[in-house]
C-alpha cells in the first residue's frame, strides 16, 4: 500500500504545479493588459493625416557652424506631409541673434513651415527681447529665419518697464536690434523722475 501512494503522489503533484502554473499565467495576463494605457487620439488637421507626431518634443535648430539659433518646446508636435509643415501645441522657446542673445518666444499654438524658414505663432503670441526687456503682446507673430525678422500684422502690444505703447502693426529685425510698431500707435509713457544727485 506505502508503494500505491507513493507512485500516484508524483502524478498528483505535477497536475497541482501545471494547475498553479496556469493560475498564475492567467493572474499576471489579466495584470498585464489591465495596465495598459489607452493611446492618445491621431490627431488630424484640414491639411490631412500626420506621418508622425511627438509627445513632450523639444526642437533645436543649428547652423552651418553647429551653434542652435532655433529652439522650441512643445507639448505636442505634429508633422503633415501634404503641406510639409510642423504644427506645435503650445510652444515657447527662442530665436538667436547675431550676438547670440535668446529672444524668447510664447503662444498658443504654432506651425512651422517647409524648410523651417518662416514660424508662425497664434494665439497669446509673446516675444521678449532679452536684453532691453521689451516685451511684445499680439495674437499672430511671424518669423522669419533668414532676414531675422519677426512682425505682427494684428493689434499688438509693446511694454517695456512701465511704458506701453500699442500699434496695428509691429516689425523687429532681430540681427540689427531694431524695432518699429506703426498704424495707429497710441502709448503710455510716464515721465521718469529726474535724479537729483543728493
Amino acid at each position: 500500500m506505502a508503494q500505491r501512494a507513493t507512485s500516484r503522489s508524483p502524478w498528483w503533484r505535477r497536475l497541482g504545479l501545471l494547475a498553479l502554473l496556469l493560475a498564475l499565467g492567467a493572474g499576471l495576463t489579466y495584470l498585464d493588459q489591465r495596465g495598459d494605457r489607452t493611446p492618445q487620439p491621431v490627431p488630424s488637421d484640414a491639411a490631412g493625416e500626420p506621418d508622425y507626431y511627438l509627445e513632450d518634443a523639444s526642437m533645436t535648430r543649428y547652423d552651418e557652424q553647429g551653434r542652435a539659433y532655433q529652439r522650441l518646446d512643445t507639448p505636442r508636435l505634429v508633422h503633415t506631409p501634404s503641406d510639409d509643415i510642423i504644427r506645435a501645441q503650445t510652444p515657447h522657446g527662442y530665436v538667436v541673434d547675431d550676438e547670440q542673445r535668446r529672444w524668447q518666444l510664447t503662444s498658443d499654438s504654432g506651425q512651422l513651415s517647409r524648410g523651417g524658414e518662416r514660424l508662425t505663432l497664434e494665439g497669446n503670441a509673446r516675444l521678449v527681447q532679452p536684453e532691453q526687456a521689451w516685451q511684445l503682446e499680439t495674437q499672430t507673430l511671424h518669423y522669419d529665419n533668414r532676414e531675422a525678422h519677426a512682425w505682427s500684422d494684428t493689434a499688438s502690444v509693446l511694454r517695456q518697464h512701465n511704458q506701453t505703447m500699442r500699434g496695428d502693426r509691429f516689425d523687429a529685425w532681430i540681427d540689427e536690434n531694431r524695432m518699429r510698431l506703426t498704424d495707429n500707435v497710441q502709448g503710455n509713457l510716464p515721465q521718469q523722475s529726474e535724479d537729483t544727485g543728493s
